[in-house]
């Protein structure tokens, strides 16, 4: 489990269809092989550790679900370890689970409200409410206005700056992970 407070920018230096090898420099010391890792927010399990970068295996599912499959070396990746029982809570329940991607319409620095808008598909948007929280690319946030298939975040400046939001360009693939609780109320009530 994450909480979607993104600990370091990781730089992609190896890429296949299979597995993804990524430079870090303040995770590293902390990080064991077998650990879970979010990489972009999808939970990855570390199969290989160097003194200054971690490998992990990339299956079909996460291929065929994530923006991980897009990567290129020399890109940037948001990385956060998984919680300790002893951790703080700062960001919201983050499972690494990645739901679906997205659509980057609108970007931060596109805008002077610094308004961040995502496309999702439709079977997503009812996930999707004015003030919950959110994940896009492992980044816990919260929706500002929520419509038929878009919604906005107000990005603050320092997010902006210590995520890989700095360099999404129009029409990039993010990560999204619909809220676990909204998923879980609607399987109670039948309402799927």
């Amino acid at each position: 489990m994450f909480t979607g407070i993104v600990e370091e920018l990781g730089k992609v230096i190896e890429k296949t269809t299979a597995r993804l090898c990524v430079q870090a420099e303040i995770i590293i010391d902390s990080l064991e092989v077998s650990d879970s890792i979010a990489v972009n927010g999808a939970c990855l399990t570390v199969v290989e550790k160097g003194i200054r970068s971690f490998c992990v295996d990339l299956s079909q599912e996460t291929l065929q679900r994530t923006n991980l499959g897009f990567l290129k070396p020399g890109e940037f990746v948001n990385l956060e370890r998984a919680l300790t029982p002893s951790s703080r809570m700062g960001g919201h329940i983050v499972q690494g689970h990645v739901d679906t991607c997205g659509k980057v319409m609108v970007l931060p620095r596109d805008t002077q409200e610094n308004t961040l808008r995502i496309s999702l598909p439709d079977e997503y948007s009812r996930y999707v409410v004015e003030k919950g929280f959110i994940a896009i690319d492992g980044i816990s946030l919260t929706v500002v206005c929520a419509e038929k298939n878009e919604f906005t975040i107000a990005v603050i400046p320092y997010t902006l700056q210590n995520t890989v939001l700095k360099n999404r360009k129009l029409g990039d693939a993010v990560n999204i992970e619909i809220d676990i609780l909204a998923k879980y109320i609607e399987r109670f009530t039948g309402d799927k």
